[in-house]
């Protein structure tokens, strides 16, 4: 049992003193006692919200952070960084993905995310041979959790051809592809890594439209079983024209034309749609999965989140390429898209008060649907996932309740995270991960390795 004391914390129903939480030893939240008292606590913090779950990481790309951002000879574009993502990849070996994954996630942790989705690709060895092992490259991603302490949701990738209509995988594509069966022996090896970990799950994730078939798509769906379905649609223009030409059909229309998309789903970026098929999604009851700071670096576009919720749609965040780690910087550039195209200012909120507490629950609760685990609050039969804010920090000073959420996701930064538990374990204190150097000192040879190379 670990006990945990906050002045303030922010619960179902909203701000709460003095309460008490109780998880027990399999890392469940057991009691919440608003106007408890601190006695017995093994911590007592000012400030307690719920860990933000991530629905969205690639965490091998924390590894090419950085490394794209050479303009070329001619205008750069998602394509181009793709070529070398490609190029990235060919390096990777099981060790070194295990080392950048647990440095993302100790990143993860220190920025207040407790829970991620790992959208992830890349099954084969170098030259596209499946691994005596298929879940070597997932065991690596696992044994990064393990050691971590993050919260885990995994996506195994199906991902069969190169473009719309069955365009067979191009030579950069080789470590990703599968046949049906050989993604179904994936699936149920994943499951089998997933069940030597605390309370992981496990979806499915067909890639995109390009890299699945009507076909395909029709024979993975049920191997998803309860599990969560994630897909990348409709991120870039490109992408839209090009199934348009396949098929008559953007993307998402494609989509809810031959899938039974429901709350089960998370179409990631989802960025370029129509004013149907918004609605569409947002009536499904589908997660829009938004990567702020990717979808701004790689040029994708805007998401048209004001007229999304207030259709009523659900909304989650995530770290996709990694190249920065914010859990209020996500937020802060979702919310500034808005005001920049709109040139108007707190767009992200159906009504009147905080654009912050708006932003925050409405990312947690999409968040937590779209991980397929029971996180994202503080209340009883939840994971014991918390985090304290550092109420010295100066944007957070003379302030309280949803000002203390405007004052991190606004004028914060990472630094605003003094302490996190994990399923109760304390993986963060004082703002540093307890296996930070140890995960930065692999980190660092295993990076070296891949650039040399």
């Amino acid at each position: 049992m670990t006990i945990l004391f906050f002045d303030a914390a922010l619960l179902e129903d909203g701000w709460v003193r003095d309460v008490r939480l109780e998880i027990d030893g399999q890392g469940w939240i057991s009691q919440v006692t608003p106007g408890g008292t601190p006695d017995g606590a093994a911590f007592h913090g000012t400030i307690a919200v719920p860990g933000m779950p991530n629905l969205h990481a690639h965490a091998f790309q924390r590894g090419m952070a950085g490394l794209a951002e050479v303009r070329g000879d001619h205008d750069d574009s998602f394509w181009t960084w793709r070529q070398a993502m490609y190029r990235f990849v060919d390096q990777l070996t099981p060790e070194n993905l295990h080392a950048i994954a647990c440095q993302v996630y100790v990143e993860m942790l220190e920025a207040g995310f407790t829970a991620v989705a790992e959208f992830h690709y890349v099954h084969h060895d170098p030259n596209g041979d499946p691994y005596a092992d298929i879940g070597t490259m997932s065991a690596a991603l696992g044994e990064a959790a393990r050691e971590s302490g993050m919260g885990m949701t995994f996506l195994p990738v199906f991902y069969a051809n190169a473009g719309f209509g069955g365009e067979p995988p191009a030579h950069g594509q080789r470590r990703f592809a599968n046949s049906v069966d050989g993604y179904a022996k994936l699936v149920e090896r994943v499951r089998e890594i997933a069940g030597g970990l605390n309370d992981a799950a496990v979806g499915l994730a067909p890639h995109s439209l390009r890299a699945v078939t009507a076909e395909q798509l029709g024979e993975i769906l049920p191997l998803a079983a309860a599990g969560p379905i994630h897909i990348h649609i409709a991120e870039q223009t490109k992408e839209v024209e090009d199934c348009l030409a396949w098929s008559g059909r953007r993307p998402v229309a494609w989509l809810f034309d031959h899938a039974e998309v429901d709350d089960q789903w998370c179409l990631v970026h989802a960025t370029h749609m129509t004013e149907a098929e918004r609605r569409q999604l947002a009536v499904s009851g589908a997660v829009a999965g938004l990567c702020p700071i990717t979808e701004a670096n790689l040029g994708d576009g805007i998401f048209d989140g004001v007229n999304f919720i207030n259709d009523g749609g659900t909304f989650g965040i995530g770290s996709d390429s990694n190249i920065y780690l914010s859990v209020a910087e996500e937020l802060r550039v979702l919310e500034y898209s808005q005001r920049l195209r709109d040139r108007r200012r707190n767009r992200m909120t159906s009504g009147a008060g905080s654009v912050g507490r708006a932003l925050f629950e409405g990312a947690l609760d999409g968040g937590a649907q779209a991980s397929g685990r029971a996180v994202g609050r503080l209340a009883v039969g939840y994971r014991g996932d918390v985090v304290s804010l550092d109420a010295a920090h100066p944007a957070m000073i003379g302030r309280d309740g949803d000002r203390w959420l405007d004052g991190w996701l606004f004028a914060g930064d990472t630094r605003t995270v003094a302490d996190v538990w994990v399923g109760g374990r304390h993986m963060v204190r004082d703002g540093c991960h307890v296996a930070r150097d140890a995960c930065r000192t692999r980190f660092a040879a295993a990076l070296t390795e891949v650039l040399d190379t």
